[in-house]
């Protein structure tokens, strides 16, 4: 071992050091905030059980607190001197050997670990990524071990087994969760924290730009394991938005550094609930789990099929099937080798019917005759009717897998409908849409196993473009309203089409979004135009740029006309085509131009040649600086190329190259004139990243262009820049300003993605450019999960107090 070696293992030594001592230092500040903690609890007025439950844990906790101490500090020292090792909460997957049956108790510990873990990440998300990242450094490791005591779960096991060993239980830890959530979430972050300060002071990457992530483990095969949840934090409010989950954008970055795909920090999320919902169902109804399916949003949506709005028709026509050419829209799911099916019962799908055309006569009622009922009160109706239907439906269901998908579907449908950042109104419009659901997730089991399922993704990207930062119905628009109520309605009107008429829908309501933002929305319309004229003309200017590097690659010219032909007179081209047109005089005098330069910069061996440069040259630079001036090139900038292109002109008259021919200048000057013909169609091919321009001259009125800011992005972060979807609602830090934004636009190879204001101020982002915001922070969704999946998980929650309501 070198001494470098010898002293980068000595600086990640006591770094550690430096994060155990905080923590122990801590212990006893929280043990005496919890007993505070308890106290209150019993000093509070409640119901007699209630009361008797905190004196239990009153009493429990002053017997325990103290060994419980005693035990964490103790745990805490052997893990630093020692390592974690394993423990009897730790993930059962480690031990394939044992193949009894896994006991409710350590389930229930794994959970309460895990939920500990996800809150403590949430908050030291950040100081975590940058100590792991200098960890690495230091110890030349990809990754932390994943028995590291530097990782939360590490600590939160250690958490859990002194409390369980001190003789408390889990009701005591319900009672105090939220304050050891929070306390022990503020003592591991003060322990990063240290931690970097101490490294920092050491010279250790004192700016740690780049964030490498986790490398996220296979899941585990068998469904009834007690695999660890993995990391998902709760939301974290940043600047009115929710930041990225920590657990979700470390695991993001798995596929850029383990090799695998890359996934984004909603998909890893989804991933996770999907798949502790199927643990849960394995459990409790095991003849609806499956094994979930393998995510395509990534890889490529389903290809919808060829049904149009004219197939579709908007109208409800009550439950019946489709006919002609409707019937087939979404191209047969079945004949490409999708999810199997099975039928319902006879007389669960007849309740079914029944419900659905009681929701939408009521609703109709309401419409019309009972136009005096608010939102408000609809939805209260609403969500009384449903419990009432609910168990209609479980009393005609014939086996408790109905039952379970019965309840299911009525537990992400509330959750849903108590989600207060969804305006009222279109909630009334979400309402309706849960028996449609529900009859696709009694024949299509894989609704509760697959995140990308046509239903839920429906109903994910509704949500996103009414879930801002506003609950006002006058910001989303008359349009967008009117699209979600016809959406409904046709998803009503064909009842008996499973994921296809959900499919269908889907891509009609993609397709009226990019529709909607160019042309019906008056905030963003605008702002939409000016970001085509953008890429049309950075599209433009770097086709010119390659073909005017096969043009002159066996030409002789000088370096810096080069460059100014390639980085300052390809764009010019490119202004002056798409104002004035590929063959109006004004362009063909920029075409002329750039032949002139050339001639002129090549070498003159004679005194007639070096006479003509010397007449052309002023109308030549006058003609330059009409072409840079339509550019949008300030003064300064068009004299600091004048001065670099009159020193390439002095070299040409002492260059001893051979000059270009009169037969290969008037060929050069014949392909500038006919250059359009041999441009690549606009949609064709990848632009190279190396050719991407600089967009800060493209500013205007209502358009800003993000030209500056972050570091190189990961692949991680391009993959989920490349995700985003329009009509998303994001918090954008820039330019001394904090407010919401919707993405409106991306160009046509997504590389150009603009995000408008509600005042309408246009924010034009490169991908690499996006990518950067999003890695440092100063992007964040709106949602850090999507609709469905934030409802699976409230689901999970209560089915966790009381999982027999499945099966009652």
């Amino acid at each position: 071992m070198t001494a470098a070696d010898a002293r980068s293992q000595a600086l990640a030594s006591q770094a550690r050091r430096v994060h155990t001592e905080v923590l122990l230092r801590g212990l006893p500040a929280m043990v005496a905030i919890l007993t505070t903690a308890v106290q209150d609890q019993l000093a509070q007025p409640a119901e007699h059980s209630l009361q008797m439950a905190r004196r239990d844990a009153f009493e429990a906790w002053q017997r325990s607190s103290t060994p419980w101490h005693a035990r964490l500090g103790k745990s805490l020292r052997h893990a630093y001197h020692h390592g974690a090792g394993d423990s009897r909460s730790a993930s059962l997957s480690s031990r394939p050997q044992n193949l009894t049956l896994v006991s409710d108790d350590t389930i229930e510990r794994e959970i309460i670990a895990s939920r500990l873990a996800l809150a403590m990440m949430d908050k030291a998300s950040w100081e975590f990524s940058d100590l792991r990242n200098r960890m690495q450094s230091l110890e030349r490791i990809d990754d932390l071990p994943q028995q590291d005591l530097l990782r939360a779960q590490v600590l939160a096991r250690l958490v859990l087994d002194a409390w369980f060993e001190a003789g408390l239980t889990s009701s005591v830890w319900q009672m105090l969760q939220r304050w050891l959530h929070h306390e022990c979430s503020q003592l591991l972050n003060e322990a990063y924290h240290e931690a970097n300060h101490w490294l920092i002071q050491q010279g250790v990457m004192p700016e740690v730009d780049l964030r490498p992530f986790i490398r996220r483990n296979a899941p585990a095969g068998g469904m009834t394991q007690a695999a660890p949840l993995g990391p998902a934090p709760g939301p974290a409010h940043v600047h009115g938005g929710i930041a990225p989950q920590a657990g979700q954008v470390a695991a993001a970055g798995a596929g850029a550094q383990g090799g695998g795909p890359v996934g984004t920090p909603a998909s890893q999320s989804a991933q996770q609930v999907m798949a502790q919902l199927q643990r849960v169902l394995a459990r409790h109804v095991p003849e609806l789990a499956q094994q979930p399916a393998a995510p395509t949003r990534s890889g490529g949506m389903p290809a919808a099929g060829p049904a149009t709005r004219s197939g579709l028709p908007a109208a409800p026509a009550g439950p019946g099937t489709m006919s002609g050419q409707a019937s087939h829209a979404g191209g047969g799911v079945g004949q490409l080798g999708g999810p199997s099916t099975r039928a319902g019962s006879p007389r669960l799908n007849a309740a079914i019917n029944h419900a659905q055309e009681a929701v939408q006569r009521r609703a109709d009622k309401v419409a019309t005759v009972d136009q005096q009922l608010t939102a408000p009160q609809a939805l209260d109706e609403i969500r009384q009717r449903n419990q009432a239907l609910k168990q209609v439906l479980k009393n005609a269901a014939d086996t408790p897998a109905e039952r379970a998908t019965i309840e299911l579907v009525a537990l992400l449908f509330q959750a849903i409908l108590q989600e207060e950042r969804i305006p009222p109104a279109i909630r009334v419009w979400f309402a309706r849409l849960q028996m449609p659901v529900l009859r696709v997730a009694v024949s299509e089991p894989d609704f509760f196993a697959a995140d990308d399922h046509p239903a839920r993704r429906l109903i994910d990207r509704m949500g996103s473009c009414v879930m801002g930062f506003s609950t006002s119905t006058a910001e989303i628009g008359d349009a967008l309203e009117r699209e979600i109520k016809r959406v409904v309605q046709v998803v009503e009107a064909y009842p008996d089409t499973g994921r296809r008429v959900f499919q269908t829908v889907l891509t009609e309501f993609e397709k009226f979004l990019d529709h909607y933002f160019e042309q019906e929305n008056e905030v963003s319309k605008k702002g939409v135009s000016l970001a085509q004229q953008v890429e049309q003309r950075e599209t433009l200017a770097i086709q010119y740029t390659i073909e005017l590097r096969k043009m002159l690659s066996e030409v002789p010219v000088q370096d810096g006309v080069r460059d100014f032909l390639f980085q300052v007179w390809a764009d010019v081209l490119a202004v002056t085509g798409v104002r004035y047109g590929p063959q109006a005089e004004q362009t063909k005098a920029m075409k002329r131009a750039a032949a002139d330069l050339i001639w002129s910069a090549s070498a003159k061996v004679s005194r007639e040649d070096r006479a003509e440069v010397i007449r052309r040259l002023p109308p030549l630079l006058k003609t330059l600086r009409d072409g840079m001036g339509h550019a949008g090139l300030t003064h300064e900038r068009q004299d600091e190329h004048i001065r670099s292109l009159n020193n390439a002109l002095a070299a040409a008259f002492t260059a001893k190259t051979a000059a270009i021919p009169r037969e290969r200048l008037d060929d050069l000057m014949s392909q500038l004139e006919t250059l359009e013909a041999m441009l690549p169609s606009p949609d064709s091919g990848e632009i190279n990243e190396t050719l991407v321009r600089d967009l800060s001259s493209h500013e205007c009125e209502g358009l800003e262009v993000v030209a500056e800011g972050g570091a190189a992005p990961t692949t991680a972060m391009l993959a989920w820049a490349r995700e985003l979807q329009v009509g998303s609602w994001y918090m954008l830090d820039y330019r001394g300003r904090v407010e919401p934004v919707q993405l409106v636009w991306r160009g046509l190879r997504h590389h150009l993605i603009l995000f408008v204001s509600p005042q309408g101020r246009g924010v034009l982002f490169q991908l690499s450019r996006l990518a950067a915001f999003l890695q440092a922070g100063l992007m964040l969704p709106a949602q850090d999960e999507s609709l469905t999946v934030k409802a699976t998980r409230n689901a999970l929650a209560k089915l966790e107090v009381d999982p027999t309501r499945l099966l009652a």
